[in-house]
């Protein structure tokens, strides 16, 4: 027999509290020694490993120091005073979007995947390190990004399909037919009766556009449906009206999938002829519409805070990533063939592959299928990014700049 739930994980709090003790033995001037040699990037990726390192750092200024030299030609940079937590914590992010964005245009790319499920999957999302998966059998995995371990599993109802879903750290949630359904991270599962899950004002939300094909929401209260005729309307949450209609200025099919990006306003869409189109939310209007692939596009997302790069995949299996400002094809990514080498999990072995990026002109058709099975849905992570094919196997890619 195997090991019971219990005693695996009283192994890997062990491993954590043991990972913990190494950690925080090792002295404090010894680490601002190790620290000193850092480069700002590795420096700031060091202060989010625990808050014990995080405090050296911060204590000792080392950050706020580099932060200062690197500053020290700006035209708007005088002296240190100027130099907030603010300030730092903005620059940070600037700087990890800079090498997330460099990592998915250029550089190798190492593609890890694993069996998750029993049959077909095509839904997952990515978040702190986890990713979740499910929708072709009646199970949703949670992942540890760092063992591809399954770490919690999620019954479905047998008569009821599961249409989508999200999580946090505390909770699943899934709209399971006509119902939203709760799973709670600590494996008990809540089911709203359908009176109490169902809103009637939403089921008599008229979108006026044509059958609804996927849905998002913005931060200010409202709705984006996207339509098969082509169309975005957007609706008041509160107030069960129409706002807008979001139209493209060139006939680009159906909308199959749609991202908003709450930094900078705008809205993405893919479509069923393989166009990726953009609309400013604040002005309603058009701002790029762009042919990225000759098929369907299916899903289109980006890292949070990003506004600069936008991942796209569809039915020709082409991994691409877009210019969010205007639309331009920046790089196209597709997996090689053999598997450079394979470890045993749970659910059986994990295989490591490298990607390929493609040239401009190289024609997709010459590229064999197996090399790029249809892409169902991604999610986007800081220089990763996780597809579903609608297959047994997750893959994660993996940029390294």
């Amino acid at each position: 027999m195997g090991p019971t739930p219990s005693s695996s994980n009283d192994r890997s709090e062990r491993k954590k509290r043991n990972a913990k003790t190494t950690i925080q033995s090792l002295e404090h001037d010894t680490l601002c020694m190790i620290f000193a040699l850092l480069d700002f990037f590795d420096l700031a990726r060091c202060s989010a490993v625990c808050k014990y390192w995080n405090t050296i750092i911060n204590k000792s200024k080392l950050l706020r120091e580099f932060y200062v030299n690197q500053k020290q030609n700006s035209t708007d940079f005088s002296n240190k005073s100027t130099c907030s937590e603010t300030s730092l914590k903005a620059y940070l992010e600037e700087l990890a979007m800079e090498h997330h964005r460099f990592s998915l245009q250029e550089g190798l790319i190492n593609i890890d995947q694993w069996k998750g499920h029993s049959v077909g999957f095509n839904q997952c999302r990515m978040k702190k390190g986890l990713i979740l998966t499910g929708k072709g059998d009646k199970v949703m995995r949670l992942w540890s990004l760092e063992s591809y371990k399954c770490v919690e599993e999620y019954a479905v109802p047998d008569t009821v399909p599961l249409v989508d879903f999200d999580f946090d750290e505390s909770k699943i949630v899934g709209l399971v037919g006509t119902r939203i359904c709760i799973w709670r991270r600590n494996g008990k599962r809540s089911i709203f009766p359908s009176n109490e899950g169902t809103f009637v004002k939403g089921l008599c939300m008229r979108m006026r556009a044509g059958p609804v094909t996927c849905l998002c929401l913005s931060d200010d209260q409202l709705i984006l449906s996207g339509s098969s005729l082509g169309s975005i309307t957007v609706s008041g949450i509160l107030s069960d009206q129409q706002v807008a209609t979001l139209r493209s200025r060139i006939t680009i099919g159906g909308i199959k999938t749609l991202c908003y990006n709450a930094c900078s306003h705008l809205v993405f869409a893919g479509s069923t002829s393989g166009y990726t189109s953009c609309w400013d939310l604040r002005t309603m209007r058009s701002l790029w519409e762009t042919r990225v692939s000759p098929n369907v596009v299916y899903s289109v997302q980006h890292l949070r805070s990003d506004k600069s790069t936008l991942v796209v995949g569809g039915i020709d299996g082409v991994l691409r990533t877009l210019d969010q400002n205007t639309g331009q094809v920046l790089a196209s990514c597709v997996m090689e063939g053999n598997a450079s080498s394979s470890s045993q999990n749970t659910y059986g072995a994990t295989e490591k592959r490298k990607g390929r990026r493609l040239s401009e002109d190289m024609p997709i058709d010459s590229i064999p299928k197996s090399y790029r099975p249809p892409i169902t849905c991604l999610a986007v992570g800081m220089k990763k990014v996780v597809t579903a094919h609608n297959g047994r196997h997750i893959r994660l890619w993996k940029f390294n700049s």
